[in-house]
């Protein structure tokens, strides 16, 4: 009786099935992520789980066509010195873009969380996000300008009479190179860059839910300035830098442009899987390659989940 007082039944199918849908809101949530779980469901893992199949395939030698036939083959390939290489120069790179990362945006991250207030916590904001607004190519090649042996910043090397400097970074037999465009330092510098933005609001969410007033309980219980980071500020911020390490070590595994346009020309995992599928036509090779970041980023994600990395995203 209430029921018909507050919503009389309407009659066709389209107002029935909404006042179905009023009265039912758990199949109306339902229904309303459906479409996207579809989606995700059928297209992105099952795209992956396509991948994981063919990196069990292998390649005839012979005719060069996709053998679909169980083997592990094509991964005992990954264990070749040339293709191992290419994951631990990935997996490297990722390592040290992460660690430069955390160590540039934890003070940015602090100030912002201690002091910027209002407008100013507005401009920080912007100028973090700001970067991100711009398109990622135009980015990577102003780089490349900027690196470059005639470019800005070896002539600010130059006027500040460091050029010595310089020379010395690019005569190191690992990292160095005829300029910093074409060495492992130079993108090592455009990752750094890049990726910036994505360790730095993840610190700065961690930072402000530190309580100020445990700080100054650190203080006046006689710890130093270095003993209150060490054992009071770092263990409560770092979830957040775990959070901010997901972002700035996967999207270095899974990058290939950076690498293509600044570096040394020796190949990094997202080149591999372009130069193997697109040039070589060799998928099976390409997904195995795939599969490595896939499952570093697995363990590396069910690390950060114990660590609470997820509750600062």
């Amino acid at each position: 009786m209430s029921d018909t007082a507050i919503l009389p039944p309407r009659s066709g199918v389209v107002a029935r099935a909404v006042d179905w849908m009023i009265r039912h809101p758990a199949m109306f949530t339902f229904l309303l992520v459906l479409p996207i779980t579809l989606w995700l469901g059928i297209v992105y893992i099952g795209s992956l789980l396509a991948l994981l199949v063919q990196s069990f395939y292998s390649i005839d030698e012979f005719s060069g066509l996709v053998v679909p036939e169980f083997t592990l083959a094509t991964y005992a390939e990954l264990l070749r010195p040339s293709n191992f290489a290419i994951i631990l120069r990935t997996v490297t790179m990722a390592a040290c873009v992460t660690v430069a990362s955390a160590v540039i945006a934890f003070p940015i991250a602090y100030f912002a969380a201690r002091y910027a207030r209002g407008g100013w916590k507005a401009l920080f904001y912007i100028g973090v996000m700001l970067p991100l607004w711009s398109s990622y190519l135009v980015k990577v090649y102003a780089w490349k300008l900027v690196l470059a042996k005639e470019g800005i910043l070896s002539w600010a090397f130059a006027k500040l009479h460091l050029g010595w400097l310089l020379d010395a970074i690019l005569a190191l037999p690992v990292v160095g190179g005829n300029s910093l465009s074409v060495s492992y330092t130079g993108t090592f510098i455009v990752f750094v860059y890049i990726w910036l933005p994505y360790m730095i609001i993840p610190v700065q969410a961690a930072l402000e839910r530190v309580p100020g007033a445990m700080i100054e309980a650190a203080s006046d219980l006689g710890a130093t300035p270095g003993q209150s980071f060490r054992m009071v500020l770092l263990p409560l911020a770092l979830p957040g830098i775990v959070a901010g390490s997901i972002f700035t070590f996967s999207l270095t595994l899974g990058d290939y442009i950076v690498p293509q346009i600044i570096g040394s020309g020796r190949l990094f995992i997202g080149q591999a899987v372009y130069m193997q599928q697109g040039t070589a036509g060799n998928i099976p090779l390409a997904a195995a390659f795939t599969v490595v970041p896939i499952a570093i980023m697995g363990v590396y994600l069910w690390g950060a989940r114990r660590m609470g990395a997820f509750d600062a995203l």
